[in-house]
């Protein structure tokens, strides 16, 4: 006799099952739709509320040769002027790094904006109308009629102080980038405005030329007189000669710093009004702010479906068994 034998698969309670997860989802499609569709929304007004930001950038090369200058004198005549008691230096000193520290010191920027009054175009403006040219203000932090910065509720002026502009221009507004296969470095300025972008990023280069062209200059004049005292307290001949050769070198040193307008970096390729914006990436924040509002729905739902099993559970649990009839 033949005996039909029901085998009865048994899953584990951590499988997951498909149809039931499908299920659950097509359950709470209105949930996910109303949240990707309210996350899509306010993805799109804040892609729409936020203004175009342009970048300009100038491309330089170090315009000065390693070596050169107080180094190539330092290895030439060390050993004689060491004997007077001057120290003439080492030639490991790389100016093109020195100068791109410079360019981003606290000092130099803190500088950079006084001296061009920076202050109300990086720290008070929300935007830049493009057709008309002019300039959308933060009216809780500037009054334009009055070119006045406000109180705030604490009765304490808006006007930024050096440290928040560095900061603030720092994080949003500048970055110095090098490629370190062809030494080449790159000046980037963001802003509203792709005209004061340019003229900011231009102006760096200028100004950071012309600081170490200046510091440069006031260094060798004053090694220079240095050197003269020294020279008039020997009378050793063989240290006169070297006297005059540091000195005429040094003299070469101002003369050619005062001639050389790009002093430390040269322009290779000059910073152009941007006809592109660089901000906002109004598609891409668009996609997010939608994935993101869908994963927001599937998550609720999911959420919803596991507080309502656990509630099925606890019922089932609690319940009072059913009385059968005698």
């Amino acid at each position: 006799m033949s005996e039909n034998v029901t085998q009865q698969t048994y899953y584990p309670d951590d499988e997951i099952d498909l149809r039931e997860l499908f299920s659950t989802l097509w359950r709470g499609k209105w949930i996910i739709i109303l949240a990707t569709f309210i996350f899509a929304a306010a993805g799109v007004g804040f892609a729409l509320y936020k203004p175009n930001i342009y970048q300009s950038s100038v491309l330089v090369a170090p315009a000065q040769e390693e070596g050169g200058g107080l180094g190539g004198l330092a290895s030439q005549f060390g050993g004689l002027a060491s004997l007077a008691g001057i120290n003439l230096g080492g030639g490991s000193s790389n100016q093109t790094v020195i100068a791109k520290e410079v360019l981003q010191s606290r000092a130099f920027l803190t500088d950079f904006f006084n001296r061009h009054e920076l202050a109300i175009p990086l720290m008070a403006l929300e935007g830049w109308y493009e057709k008309s040219g002019k300039w959308d203000y933060d009216e809780d932090k500037y009054n334009p009629e009055t070119s006045e910065w406000l109180l705030d509720s604490d009765g304490e002026s808006y006007k930024p102080t050096d440290w928040e502009m560095v900061e603030t221009f720092r994080e949003d507004h500048f970055s110095v980038s090098e490629a370190k296969d062809t030494g080449m470095i790159t000046v980037s300025v963001k802003h509203y405005s792709p005209v004061l972008a340019k003229k900011w990023a231009e102006k760096l280069v200028q100004d950071l030329n012309e600081h170490m062209r200046k510091q440069d200059v006031e260094e060798a004049e004053a090694r220079i007189a240095y050197l003269e005292e020294k020279l008039d307290e020997t009378n050793v001949a063989g240290m006169q000669q070297v006297f005059y050769q540091l000195i005429e070198n040094e003299t070469r040193t101002v003369m050619l710093a005062n001639a050389q307008k790009e002093y430390v970096f040269k322009t290779v390729d000059p910073a152009v009004v941007a006809e592109e914006k660089a901000e906002p990436k109004r598609a891409l924040i668009c996609v997010i702010a939608t994935l993101l509002g869908g994963m927001l729905g599937v998550f609720i739902v999911f959420i919803r479906a596991f507080i309502g099993s656990g509630r099925d559970a606890s019922r089932e649990s609690s319940g009072t068994p059913s009385l059968a009839a005698e």
